[in-house]
C-alpha cells in the first residue's frame, strides 16, 4: 500500500522510491500487488514495471477506502506480508491482519503539517501520526535515513525493529554530460513538489540577493503543487520577473537535462526522509545546496557533495549560492565529489536489503 503509484501526476520521491526497490523484487521472481489512489481519468487497474496496480477512489477518498480495499485483496488472495508506505496519512494495516506487516517511513510529519496544512487537516495528520507506535508495535520498520530512524525511536518506536536502507540512484541515467556543459548563466535549479513545507520561498528570497551579484542569473523551478500561486506572488513582489522560471511537471528526461545544465540544485525545504533529488544532482555532477534539515544532512555531505545552510535563513543561503556560482573549481570539486558519492548508492543494493529485511520479517529467510 502506498498513496500513489509512479503514472500519478503528483507521483513524487516516495513513489520513486517505492518502485525502483519493488521492480527489482518482482525481477527476482517475487509478486507484489499495489495497492494505491487514483485520479480522474485513471486505469483502476494496470501494470507497472512488473507491479500490479490496483487504483482505490482518489487522493482524497483513500484514506476512507484504502482499509477496506485492503481486506478485500486480502480476501481474495494468499500473500506472505503486506507492506504500508507511510508518506502520507498511516491507515493502520497492522490492525486489519494477522500476517505480517513491513512499514516503510520516508518521514513524519509532526509538527511541520501545521506549515504545510489548514488547522484541521494539519491537526489531523499530527493525531493520526501519534498511534503508530503502539499500532505498529509488532511491524518491522524500514527507514530510508538515520534522521528517520531516530525520529521513530523518539515516537516510541523499538529501535531494534527499525532498519535504516539507504535509496539509490541510477547512475547510468543520471550522469554528467560534458558535451551539453553548462548553462550559459548562473543557473540554478529547484526539482520537486511545489509545497510550502520544501522552504521554496526562502530560495525566491535568497535569488533575489543573487542577482544583485549575477544579473543574468537564473531559477528554475521544476515540478507542480498546490504552493505554485503563492510562490508566484512572491516573485511579482520581489520583482523577480522572468529571472524565475516556472517550468511545470517535467519528464524524466527532462529532469536530467536540467540537472546537466544547472550550476546548483538547491533544496530548502524543512525536512525529508532523504532528499532523492539530492543524490540525482550529485550523479550529474551537479552539487546541491539544501537546507540543513533531517535527512537533507544525510544527502548532502558539507563541503564534499554540496552546502548545508540553517534551515529558512535566506541570506545563507544567497550567500551560498554567490560562493558556488563565483567560484569554478570550488563548483567543479563539488560535482566530483558528488558523482563519486552517488555511484555508491545504488538501487540494486537498497533493492537486495529490502528483500532480505521483507523475506527475515516473513518468516522465509
Amino acid at each position: 500500500m502506498n498513496w500513489l503509484d509512479l503514472e500519478n501526476p503528483q507521483a513524487g520521491g516516495a513513489e520513486i522510491h517505492f518502485f525502483e526497490i519493488f521492480k527489482r523484487l518482482v525481477h527476482v521472481g517475487d509478486r507484489v500487488t499495489l495497492l494505491c489512489s487514483g485520479w480522474d481519468g485513471a486505469e483502476a487497474r494496470t501494470v507497472i514495471d512488473g507491479i500490479e496496480v490496483h487504483r482505490i477512489g482518489g487522493r482524497h477518498s483513500f484514506a476512507a477506502l484504502g482499509r477496506g480495499a485492503v481486506r478485500q485483496a486480502l480476501d481474495r488472495a494468499s500473500y506472505d506480508i503486506v507492506v504500508e508506505d507511510v508518506n502520507k496519512l498511516p491507515l493502520y494495516l497492522p490492525m486489519l491482519t494477522s500476517l505480517p506487516t513491513y512499514t516503510i517511513v520516508p518521514h513524519l510529519f509532526g509538527r511541520t503539517a501545521f506549515q504545510e496544512a489548514s488547522l484541521p487537516v494539519a491537526l489531523l495528520v499530527w493525531l493520526a501520526e501519534r498511534p503508530i507506535p503502539w499500532v505498529y508495535r509488532r511491524s518491522a520498520f524500514h527507514a530510508i535515513s538515520e534522521s528517520t530512524k531516530d525520529e521513530l525511536g523518539h515516537r516510541g518506536v523499538d529501535p531494534a525493529s527499525i532498519r535504516v536502507i539507504y535509496p539509490g540512484v541510477d547512475t547510468e541515467w543520471f550522469v554528467p554530460d560534458a558535451a551539453a556543459g553548462r548553462a550559459e548563466v548562473p543557473t540554478f535549479l529547484y526539482v520537486g513538489r511545489l509545497k510550502r513545507y520544501k522552504g521554496i520561498d526562502t530560495a525566491l528570497k535568497a535569488f533575489q540577493g543573487v542577482r544583485a551579484r549575477f544579473p543574468a542569473a537564473l531559477l528554475q523551478i521544476a515540478g507542480e503543487g498546490n504552493d505554485r500561486p503563492r510562490l508566484q506572488a512572491i516573485v511579482r513582489r520581489l520583482a523577480l520577473g522572468d529571472a524565475v522560471q516556472f517550468l511545470g511537471f517535467v519528464s524524466e528526461a527532462d529532469k536530467r537535462d536540467l540537472l546537466r545544465r544547472a550550476w546548483a540544485h538547491v533544496f530548502p525545504s524543512v525536512k525529508e526522509g532523504w532528499g532523492i533529488s539530492n543524490v540525482e544532482a550529485s550523479a550529474c555532477g551537479t552539487p546541491t545546496i539544501a537546507a540543513d534539515s533531517p535527512g537533507l544532512r544525510e544527502s548532502v555531505i558539507q563541503e564534499e557533495t554540496g552546502l548545508l545552510v540553517p534551515y529558512g535563513d535566506h541570506q545563507a543561503l544567497a550567500a551560498a549560492m554567490i560562493r558556488v556560482a563565483a567560484d569554478v573549481a570550488f563548483r567543479e570539486r563539488l560535482g566530483l565529489g558528488g558523482r563519486n558519492f552517488a555511484v555508491g548508492l545504488t538501487w540494486e543494493r537498497a533493492a537486495e536489503q529490502t528483500r532480505a529485511h521483507v523475506m527475515e520479517t516473513a518468516g522465509l529467510s
